[in-house]
This record gives structure tokens, C-alpha cells and sequence, in this order.
């Protein structure tokens, strides 16, 4: 079992060093997000490829979490696509700019994006587009990835930027240079991915802070409750007459 607690143990070590290192982050993101709720406007929140897009699946219509979430959702670069077409797509130059332009949004506005790699071109280039576009742009990425993927690398933006350098709060994850932290005796590949266990910890966390401050400005809180409870398909009516025709994927 010594391989499994160790993975425990490098989950639980990389959430305390989040909590002990990037509050400040989380609080900077957390009180521009909830000025933008009490002013009646959308969380947009877009991940730049592969798994990463399953934390923005997390906070979506969910439970206990935000009904102002609006997800730039594009299947051609999730994991519900075929494994080898997301992957050329978040590779591809230009892609992470067209999804942007379809939703399209707007100056002022606040901009979340997740991947912990931060330096593809789905990335990159959506990135640029919202601060183009004059958005407040918050990251949740691995400054440790940013820093090891050598400049001129296939996955890399033309531009080799980081996401870091664009966004405007910038909440480190933590995520190890490869992701996978375990090792086998046997097997000279690691396993044992912690990205995406670390950044749903994160996302919600977030939601958590947003909630406070929004409770402390005396404004309600749009939160789901599950539909699975009675009453919840009744409760949550209120939300769906409120952001049915503004979300894109309700």
C-alpha cells in the first residue's frame, strides 16, 4: 500500500502548500469574481485542452456550486472527443482564439481559465483574445510546467508564451513537471496523475470564497441545490428563469 499513500500524501501536501501560498490569489480572483455577480453579469470559464476541461464540468450546473458558471465549452478539445483530435486541436494554432469569438465576451468581463500546462496554443490563444477584448482574465495553471516545457517545444504557442505572463490573477496549482507522482518498482513510467484531484479542490474552493464575499455584500448567492432533493427542481426554477437564454449550455 506504500504506493498508494503516497499518493495520498503528495495530493494532501500539494492542497496544503495551495492553501498556505496562494491565498492571497484565490482571494484577488474570488473578490473581482464576486463583484461581477453582484453586478448581474456571468462567471465565463474555459479550459485549453484534454482533462482539463473536466474541472469546468465540475463547477457547471452543479450542486452546491454557481449557476452564474458560463463554460466556453468546445467538444473538439475535450476528453469526450476522440484522445488523438483534441489533441491536435489544443495544439493547433488559432482554435483557442475561434472559440473565444463565439461566445464572444466582453469588455470588463471576467475570464477564467484553467490548464495546467499553460503553454498550448488553445491556451495561448485564448488568453490573448479575452485581454484583446479587454476582459479580466483570471489562470489556474502550474507555474512548474510554464518553467520546464522548453521554448520551440510542439506543444508550445508560437509565440512561447506563458499563460502566467497574460492573465491578470495567476493561481499556481502546483502541478508536477508530468503530472504523475507515483512510482513502481518495475515500471520506469509514473503513475498517478494529481492535476485535475488538485484543481476540482481549487475551483470549488473558489466558489467558497465567492460565495462569502457575496453573503458579506448582503447579495444572494446564486447556488444550486440538487435536483435529486425534494423541492430542488423548484428552488433551482429561479436560476433557470435567470440565466436559461444568457448560458449557452443550459
Amino acid at each position: 500500500m506504500s504506493e498508494g499513500r503516497k499518493y495520498l500524501d503528495v495530493i494532501v501536501s500539494t492542497l496544503n502548500r495551495f492553501e498556505k501560498e496562494q491565498a492571497g490569489n484565490l482571494d484577488k480572483a474570488a473578490e473581482v469574481m464576486a463583484k461581477t455577480i453582484a453586478d448581474d453579469k456571468l462567471i465565463h470559464v474555459y479550459a485549453g485542452g484534454g482533462h482539463t476541461w473536466l474541472p469546468v464540468a465540475e463547477i457547471f450546473y452543479r450542486a452546491g456550486g454557481l449557476a452564474c458558471i458560463d463554460p466556453f465549452m468546445d467538444l473538439g478539445l475535450s476528453p469526450f472527443s476522440q484522445a488523438l483530435h483534441y489533441m491536435k486541436f489544443e495544439r493547433l494554432p488559432g482554435y483557442g482564439r475561434a472559440v473565444i469569438d463565439y461566445y464572444d465576451p466582453k469588455k470588463g468581463e471576467v475570464v477564467l481559465i484553467i490548464h495546467n500546462i499553460g503553454v498550448n496554443p488553445a491556451t495561448i490563444d485564448a488568453a490573448l483574445a479575452c485581454k484583446e477584448r479587454g476582459c479580466t482574465l483570471v489562470a489556474i495553471s502550474s507555474s512548474d510546467w510554464q518553467n520546464k516545457v522548453p521554448k520551440g517545444h510542439l506543444i508550445r504557442h508560437p509565440s512561447n508564451k506563458n499563460l502566467f505572463e497574460i492573465a491578470d490573477i495567476c493561481i499556481d496549482d502546483y502541478n508536477p513537471f508530468g503530472d504523475a507522482v507515483v512510482n513502481v518498482e518495475g515500471l520506469d513510467t509514473p503513475i498517478g496523475p494529481i492535476s485535475n484531484v488538485v484543481d476540482f479542490y481549487i475551483v470549488h474552493r473558489l466558489e467558497i470564497e465567492i460565495v462569502k464575499k457575496l453573503v458579506k455584500m448582503g447579495v444572494e448567492p446564486p447556488v444550486w441545490r440538487s435536483a435529486n432533493v425534494p423541492g430542488g427542481d423548484e428552488y433551482n426554477k429561479k436560476h433557470l428563469d435567470r440565466y436559461f437564454n444568457r448560458i449557452k449550455y443550459l
